[in-house]
């Protein structure tokens, strides 16, 4: 079945970067719109990148210029890269796939920036 493994999370000083690695199985990666959504607390999940195939990105205007993403087809993972991080970056975030009208989410993983 179709599995999508984060890892890189952790906690942060405002001001410095991480990088979130998402590892899938199961499924065609080239064939997948690759993205990444975060969800803070008390708040509804949302829309941070998209890459869809190797060319066409798209990014939440909240992170335009200082996160970038990116697909890797020979080790099927997608990244995200963090720069500049703020406070208000601090959420789970999750990779998520879509693949032929299928959706498919990881377990997420944690980021905390301190101020």
């Amino acid at each position: 079945q179709v599995q999508l493994v984060e890892s890189g999370g952790g906690l942060v000083q405002a001001g410095g970067s991480l990088r979130l690695s998402c590892v899938t199985s199961g499924m065609d990666f080239r064939l997948a719109a690759m993205g990444w959504f975060r969800q803070a607390p008390g708040k509804q999940r949302e829309f941070v990148a998209r890459i869809i195939g190797r060319g066409m990105i798209n990014y939440a205007d909240s992170v335009k210029g200082r996160f970038a993403i990116s697909r890797d087809g020979a080790e099927n993972t997608v990244y995200l890269q963090m720069n500049w991080l703020k406070p208000e970056d601090t959420a789970v975030y999750y990779c998520n796939a879509d693949l032929r009208g299928s959706s498919y989410w990881g377990q997420g993983t944690q980021v905390t920036v301190s101020s």
